[in-house]
């Protein structure tokens, strides 16, 4: 079977950056698995995609070798299922609170004996190849995200949860969970502190420790930090960004010339 390369990262204690596809686009999918991120999160929770989108992003995905992940709408055994049917490698669960919610989320990424995982890998064992049924339960990823007051509150025990192999921030949700705005790219006291507590209490159990990213400042901080599983952006923010700079010179270009010629 096809190994999860960044699974394989993650256990030997290493680092990884990876980017957000919030874009319901196969050919954009194809472009950002090219330029050589560790793993790719397909977002179906906030992103504009569904279900029919992801059956042919995750094949653009295929073309390279970037790792294939999926932000789950929510912690639904089927929508886990599902996903992992037709190729991704892993999932990021949102707002999990607890053991049992954790619990579920690695039931529905493991065959029995292990879990629950119904038997049907329509495109699944066709990107993975040969050995899938048999070896799948080890390279599927299952990671919970820490994002609420309950979650924080828990965070130990879903973080010692059999499967769980690591916890992922969703810094916006943190903040409100904190009582802060839902500032991404946060540097208040409260939310750093939270932060750090959740890496420390990754390398205690030895999973790894991801987090959302808005800024190539904070992707290198929280590297810098030592997560493992770093977000540098999104493909639509990374797309307006560089038309935005670009429009910007241009339009100071034209200015210039006004300035110059009086036309």
């Amino acid at each position: 079977m096809r190994a999860n390369a960044t699974l394989a990262r993650w256990r030997n204690g290493e680092q990884t950056i990876g980017c957000w596809l919030s874009m319901a686009n196969a050919y954009s999918a194809e472009a950002m698995g090219r330029m050589g991120f560790d793993w790719a999160c397909i977002d179906l929770q906030h992103g504009l995609i569904d279900y029919q989108d992801l059956t042919y992003m995750l094949p653009a995905l295929s073309t390279s070798e970037t790792t294939p992940l999926v932000r789950v709408p929510w912690n639904e055994p089927y929508e886990i299922m599902k996903v992992l049917d037709a190729g991704a490698y892993g999932v990021i669960v949102p707002m999990v609170n607890n053991r049992e919610e954790a619990l579920r989320a690695v039931a529905a990424c493991r065959y029995p004996p292990d879990g629950n995982r119904s038997f049907g890998p329509i495109r699944a064992a066709m990107y993975g190849g040969r050995g899938y049924a048999a070896q799948a339960n080890g390279q599927m990823a299952c990671i919970a995200m820490i994002e609420t007051a309950q979650g924080l509150e828990n965070l130990e025990e879903v973080a010692s949860t059999p499967g769980v192999d690591g916890l992922y921030i969703g810094p916006s949700d943190l903040a409100l969970a904190l009582g802060l705005p839902p500032t991404g790219d946060n540097d208040h006291p409260k939310h750093a502190e939270q932060v750090q507590r959740i890496l420390d209490v990754c390398r205690k159990y030895k999973i790894a420790a991801g987090i959302h990213t808005s800024s190539l400042e904070y992707t290198r901080k929280y590297l810098k930090a030592g997560f493992n599983m770093v977000m540098l952006g999104t493909d639509s923010a990374f797309m307006m960004q560089a038309a935005g700079s670009q429009l910007a010179a241009a339009r100071g270009t034209a200015q210039e010339k006004r300035e110059k010629t009086g036309y």
